[in-house]
């Protein structure tokens, strides 16, 4: 549905964009996720039209674009702001778009009633915008975008503005929403969270660079570079040097002397290696388990968190670890600081990542 071919951008001497390639699929829930100044809303400016790039193409549907203005192009675009008409009733702001294209009054009515209905927003629709909070503004500015049914709708951060709690339930609502139209979403969040819980696939981006593009589980558990790791959830990044290639398996020989098994990875044939290991992945225990990757460690800091204790394992050779572990309430995982403990991960839930 869209394509961006060896994108760059360029604002004077800054590079915004540096040979950006990807493609969106039909009916794909798309999300850009990087930090502040990585690309991501300049992405979106170039696929709605706003800007052109220093060089490339921009392709939806097929169609090269890459010199149409916004009004050619079959998408439509939330903005952070909302940028609703202060003038006008919800009803006026939804139907603005249809009237300026002409439909007829008609089919106008039709289609507002159905996006009405969609949103629940039937008991507002003589309201003006300054009479509605915060998330039905939102759900406002989602009806204006697709009453006009296309074929591409640009989401920027538009949740930012909305508390915690209001910004969990329009997610949900978000993504059933897109499920339900059908429409190609390409949403543009800093918020690790939001990704994972409304994407089809991420990518992610850093100083104008698309890092990785995958579904949320390659993203998370099969991180091509250490940003990716870091960026993503938490994780604990591990220098590595790699001692035995054998059948499936990695031997390897962390920071601090520990030796583990991992499981390989074809893209990284290096022996100096980075680990990812998933604070949530590490296993502690009083008694020694039986099995592989077991050692000894102890807990230097503990931090009660109500259904999560996080805890920092100090391990041989100054090496240490934080790891994530559910608060279950049974006496045995009651741990505390300046306890010996042993501490356990499977080779399958360690990344190998290319340092």
């Amino acid at each position: 549905m869209v394509e961006l071919r060896r994108i760059n951008k360029r604002f004077g001497d800054f590079t915004a964009l540096s040979n950006v390639d990807f493609e969106i699929r039909e009916g794909e829930f798309m999300t850009f996720l990087g930090p502040s100044g990585c690309g991501k809303t300049t992405c979106l400016r170039l696929i709605s039209g706003f800007d052109l790039p220093t060089s490339g193409q921009v392709f939806i549907g097929g169609k090269d674009v890459t010199q149409d203005p916004p009004y050619r192009r079959d998408v439509n675009q939330v903005f952070q702001s909302y940028a609703l008409f202060p003038h006008l009733t919800i009803y006026e702001n939804i139907a603005f778009g249809l009237r300026m294209k002409g439909v007829t009054p008609a089919e106008v009515k039709r289609r507002v009633d159905h996006v009405v209905e969609m949103t629940s927003l039937g008991e507002f629709v003589q309201r003006r915008p300054a009479q509605m909070s915060g998330g039905q503004r939102q759900r406002v500015a989602l009806a204006r975008a697709i009453v006009c049914e296309p074929k591409v709708l640009l989401l920027d951060e538009p949740l930012s503005a909305l508390d915690a709690k209001l910004r969990q339930q329009m997610r949900l609502e978000l993504k059933q929403l897109q499920k339900r139209l059908g429409i190609t979403f390409v949403f543009v969040t800093h918020d690790q969270e939001e990704a994972l819980t409304m994407s089809d696939r991420i990518a992610v981006m850093n100083r104008g660079c698309v890092e990785q593009i995958g579904t949320v589980a390659d993203i998370y558990y099969e991180p091509a570079t250490r940003f990716v790791a870091s960026f993503i959830g938490e994780t604990n990044i591990v220098s590595a040097r790699v001692l035995q290639r054998g059948e499936g398996f990695l031997l390897c020989e962390t920071e601090g002397g520990l030796q583990v098994r991992v499981r390989p990875n074809p893209r990284v044939t290096d022996d100096e290696v980075l680990l990812s290991l998933r604070p949530e992945k590490i296993r502690v225990s009083r008694k020694q388990p039986a099995g592989e990757n077991i050692f000894p460690a102890r807990i230097a800091v503990e931090i009660f968190k109500g259904a999560v204790d996080e805890l920092t394992l100090s391990c041989a050779g100054g090496l240490e670890l934080g790891a994530i572990l559910a608060n279950d309430g049974e006496a045995e995982f009651d741990f505390h600081e300046g306890e010996q403990v042993f501490f356990r991960i499977q080779p399958a839930d360690i990344s190998i990542i290319a340092a």
